[in-house]
């Protein structure tokens, strides 16, 4: 694709990214197969090839509107077209160019800004959302049913091993999901303590500034991701082997730190090294000797949901699957299984009907063939399935932990 942006705007590594990017497209139109959005509007502009076009004329000087923010907003940056393309077109990279471009010369109406930055405000910040869910169980009962089912129960907190090994991992703090589900963690935890694996928490790291990057709040989410860096980076100069996250969408995001501070002297070789040494739980699992620990258990049907970001953000595919066979487990694979749930960090809120659309033809997908229980990797799709799922939805290392312990049992 041809490019004419500024000479002040390609002096800039931003600028120089984008052009790359733009050029690499040909325009060819395979990532519409496979976009969540396009397939349910039909809208050219509602594609990945036409969410290009319109980054590629605002990029170059031409007016910038509403209805361009709209088009972007609508994106769930789920980057199945990433898959897709033959041209490897960076696409989540550009969109979050042009998002950023877009929140500098476009102003949202009140409410919009209000709701974007209570997101922001609250789902980052661990003290904040526990006040928020337990002031919205309190209200429970009072409150129509639609809304009912969007608040999670209380959590319960598990047991956590207290065995130290000499091999250590540090696991991702402070994240919204250790106030919402912190059996997960705690699950992990279990699990690799089996391997003689000691996870290690870092109570001075935050949010992995997933949330603020993707609404564009790109300062927010660099002060974040540089508050992160300072406290991972000496622990794993120290003896840390290690980041552990179980999120799939915070690995994702964590594992591109270093395109964030490429222009950066200070932070970009900190970032780089932050980036490499994060891996999401299953690439630790599928290296471990799972079937020494494991014995025969009951069979369960389970269909699993692979998170885009797992196989499309970390490209991470086929690895959950085979270690819950290992666990005796009876896995389903449902139609469609590339296409989002709806999710997608905070699109749920922001933009409900395409979401709810997307919920309920996952659903239908995953529970065609009757599993007892769906199984995904990302806090995000597991809150919003559980909200209409007929069967419980649980983290697929808390089925391997289940497995570990009726093994235990017998």
């Amino acid at each position: 694709m041809q490019t004419k942006l500024p000479q002040t705007f390609l002096a800039t590594n931003r600028g120089q990214q984008a052009n790359r990017i733009l050029r690499n497209c040909v325009h060819c139109g395979f990532c519409t197969a496979t976009c969540p959005t396009y397939q349910l509007l039909g809208d050219e502009l509602d594609g990945p090839r036409g969410r290009i076009y319109l980054i590629k004329q605002m990029l170059e000087g031409q007016p910038v509107t509403r209805h361009t923010q709209l088009h972007l907003d609508r994106c769930l940056t789920c980057r199945a077209c990433e898959t897709t393309c033959p041209s490897g077109v960076e696409y989540g990279r550009l969109v979050d160019i042009g998002r950023e471009w877009i929140e500098e010369k476009v102003a949202r109406p009140l409410p919009e800004r209000i709701k974007r930055l209570l997101l922001r405000k609250i789902v980052p910040q661990p003290s904040r959302l526990r006040l928020l869910l337990r002031v919205a169980n309190l209200c429970k009962p009072l409150l129509p049913a639609v809304l009912k089912q969007k608040i999670p129960a209380l959590p319960v907190n598990s047991p956590w091993p207290a065995r130290q090994y000499a091999r250590k991992m540090l696991i991702l703090d402070g994240c919204a999901q250790n106030v919402i589900h912190p059996e997960i963690d705690a699950a992990t935890a279990r699990v690799l303590d089996r391997f003689q694996i000691q996870l290690v928490r870092e109570q001075q790291s935050g949010c992995c500034g997933a949330v603020d990057q993707h609404l564009a709040a790109n300062a927010d989410a660099r002060r974040q991701m540089k508050r992160n860096i300072d406290a991972w980076w000496p622990r794993l100069q120290d003896g840390i082997e290690g980041i552990i996250v179980t999120a799939s969408g915070c690995a994702a995001h964590m594992k591109e730190y270093h395109h964030y501070f490429e222009d950066d002297p200070e932070y970009h070789d900190k970032a780089r090294m932050i980036s490499d040494r994060t891996l999401d739980i299953s690439e630790l699992m599928s290296q471990l000797p799972l079937q020494q620990v494991i014995g025969t258990v009951p069979a369960q049907i389970v269909a699993f949901h692979s998170p885009c970001t797992l196989q499309h953000g970390q490209q991470i595919t086929n690895t959950i699957e085979p270690l819950l066979k290992q666990c005796g487990y009876q896995l389903q694979y449902p139609r469609d299984a590339h296409i989002c749930c709806g999710s997608a960090g905070t699109y749920s809120v922001l933009q409900a009907e395409l979401s709810s659309q997307l919920l309920d033809n996952k659903l239908t997908n995953l529970c065609a063939q009757e599993p007892e229980c769906i199984a995904t990797a990302n806090i995000g799709c597991l809150m919003h399935m559980q909200t209409r799922s007929p069967v419980p939805v649980l983290h697929w290392i808390e089925l391997v932990d289940r497995a570990l312990r009726g093994h235990d049992k017998k």
